[in-house]
């Protein structure tokens, strides 16, 4: 399978650039934060092979249960891919820790790429604002993009409300109440670790699926879940 991970592409953070024809299927998955045995309910419905990719959005870990064991999980599958999301960042910046994890899982985290892409699509954690050139963004704004509003998180309008071009976006990070799509961004972030679904889109089939975690693991306040538009 041909992967790259590269600084080119117009962006200075980590990029891997994938080729969409090297795969039979490919799913892109929402925030799963630690809950691994809904990310296994979700695999056991989407049942990817060894010759479908699956990407991930980012914040793998955090607040759920099992962190380690999502980890695991992914870094077993050699067609298992995710971006940099902002907790992630927080590990490897040391603000935050988790007692399971190794060295080598933080070495791991370190050296996820920041932006996943092939052919018509971008996978970024938080999102892109198409006001400025995708070189001009920072780590901080991939990771954590939101309202375009400035110095706002939970103010209208978001990007992926107001994105009108090419490529597609997937992201996480902004918690949904159900998933957002549109020709031009998919966001699949559906809250699981809150007692939201889990969420995966099927690229090739163009529809979505979702399972229901076994329990929720952390309350949230409904001003900080959006009903997408």
């Amino acid at each position: 399978m041909n992967t790259e991970l590269t600084q080119e592409a117009n962006i200075d953070e980590p990029h891997l650039r994938l080729d969409r024809s090297d795969w039979d299927e490919i799913y892109i998955i929402g925030d799963v934060h630690g809950c691994r045995a809904t990310l296994e309910r979700l695999l056991g419905a989407t049942e990817p092979t060894r010759n479908d990719l699956v990407v991930f959005v980012g914040d793998l870990v955090r607040k759920g249960p099992d962190s380690k064991g999502v980890l695991d999980l992914v870094r077993s599958h050699p067609n298992y891919h995710t971006v940099r999301g902002n907790n992630e960042q927080k590990l490897v910046d040391g603000r935050k820790s988790i007692a399971t994890l190794t060295e080598d899982d933080l070495n791991y985290l370190d050296s996820l790429p920041v932006v996943i892409s092939w052919d018509d699509a971008i996978v970024v954690h938080g999102g892109i604002d198409h006001r400025k050139p995708f070189a001009e963004h920072t780590l901080t704004e991939l990771l954590n993009t939101r309202s375009l509003v400035p110095d706002a998180s939970y103010e209208r309008p978001y990007w992926f409300e107001t994105r009108r071009e090419s490529p597609r976006v997937f992201f996480g990070h902004t918690v949904l109440a159900e998933p957002f799509t549109s020709e031009y961004a998919v966001g699949l972030d559906t809250g699981c670790v809150y007692g939201g679904q889990l969420t995966a889109y099927d690229y090739r089939g163009q529809q979505l699926i979702a399972v229901e975690p076994p329990e929720t693991y952390q309350s949230r306040s409904a001003d900080s879940i959006v009903e997408p538009r």
